[in-house]
């Protein structure tokens, strides 16, 4: 399958390297480019991208906004975002996170790297470096108003929550597996199911739900 690209940033020259990195690969194209968050609601919604790269800092409409407005649009259930900055400031992946963005990158990331982050967040993982994600769940959740409410759990068997409890830790699949005795094909299931009752979109929006509903407390 292609994974199909759209390119959000507003520098040319950034777009051009972005897109000679993505279209040296057989399964990535890059199907449309936009210069501001505005203009990457028209190109978005018209393409229908499996991901979008997005800049934070643009004129017009910021990356941050851009990405809540493209979240929340219903027709677009199947595009993710992947927001990219100059440096790992933890202010713009708290925001980002926040607004709906499957992860991160920083823009001087490897060929290769770039790919591949491409690739794991069409396939609805979450790209996030466990201690990063970590550090920035506990302080969304420390910034919060309303008390944890484990009520949005009641869908979730035994299992499922222990399993989404540890993926919150940062576990992968294979990690999973390993701690709770089974296959990472069936930890990727318990995942994907909670996420289908709890309506994630991705790993990451699971993880934040850990943590909201007070199933993983920071420093845990």
């Amino acid at each position: 399958m292609t994974v199909r690209v759209v390119l959000v940033d507003d520098q040319a020259l950034v777009r051009a390297g972005l897109r000679g990195l993505l279209d040296n690969s057989d399964d990535i194209t890059v199907v449309g480019e936009a210069g501001n968050g505005a203009e990457a609601m028209r190109v978005v919604r018209s393409t229908k991208p499996d991901v979008v790269l997005m800049d934070v800092q643009m004129p017009v409409m910021d990356g941050i906004e851009a990405t809540r407005l493209l979240v929340g649009d219903p027709a677009l259930t199947g595009t993710r975002v992947i927001v990219l900055t100059t440096f790992e400031l933890d202010d713009y992946i708290a925001e980002a996170l926040r607004a709906g963005a499957s992860g991160f990158l920083i823009k001087d990331i490897e060929p290769a790297d770039l790919r591949s982050a491409v690739r794991v967040v069409a396939a609805g993982e979450a790209l996030l470096s466990p201690g990063v994600t970590k550090r920035l769940i506990a302080q969304f959740v420390a910034q919060r108003q309303a008390p944890a409410d484990q009520s949005k759990l009641a869908p979730l068997t035994g299992r499922e929550r222990e399993v989404m409890a540890l993926a919150a830790g940062g576990l992968s699949n294979e990690e999973i597996g390993r701690k709770l005795f089974m296959s990472p094909s069936t930890a990727r299931t318990h995942v994907h199911r909670a996420m289908a009752k709890l309506g994630a979109r991705d790993r990451a929006q699971l993880v934040f739900l850990a943590y909201e509903t007070g199933l993983v407390r920071p420093g845990q």
